[in-house]
């Protein structure tokens, strides 16, 4: 059972017992953090996609701990100015640790909780989307006569 999330602006392939280092995330060392925006979650071959975000699905993770990545050096010059710049960058990051994969969030039309993704409706615009109608098309066009007048 995996998942794929969206923190921080980035996408990750999570999994249950996985550790991965993020974008700095509110939330002090220790304590839990859910991520709502999972995008496509597939638990043992029966994948589900979002449009774009899947509803009711969540994934839950421990805050490990912060820190700060590695030093990036930037270095500009140009040639016979005399102009030279270093400048260094050092990313606040996070290290989380995912605790459970696809946790059901209560559903707001009955309050029970959801048992498996599959009472979230699915995209029902998909197939009004597929049916196009062209006689407004056709009529919007005026026919010329063969006389050309």
């Amino acid at each position: 059972m995996f998942a794929i999330v969206q923190i921080g602006g980035h996408q990750y392939k999570v999994q249950k017992g996985s550790s991965l280092y993020v974008n700095r995330v509110d939330g002090e060392e220790g304590k839990k953090v859910s991520f709502d925006d999972v995008l496509l979650f597939d638990d043992s071959g029966n994948v589900k996609i979002g449009t774009p975000l899947l509803k009711g699905v969540t994934v839950i993770a421990t805050v490990v701990k912060h820190l700060k990545a590695d030093k990036q050096v930037f270095f500009k010059k140009k040639r016979r100015k005399g102009y030279r710049v270093k400048n260094g960058h050092r990313q606040p990051i996070t290290e989380i640790s995912i605790d459970s994969v696809g946790v059901q969030k209560t559903s707001p039309e009955d309050g029970k909780a959801m048992t498996s993704v599959e009472k979230e409706p699915v995209n029902k615009c998909v197939t009004e989307k597929a049916t196009v109608d062209k006689t407004k098309d056709v009529l919007a066009k005026p026919k010329k006569s063969p006389t050309g007048e």
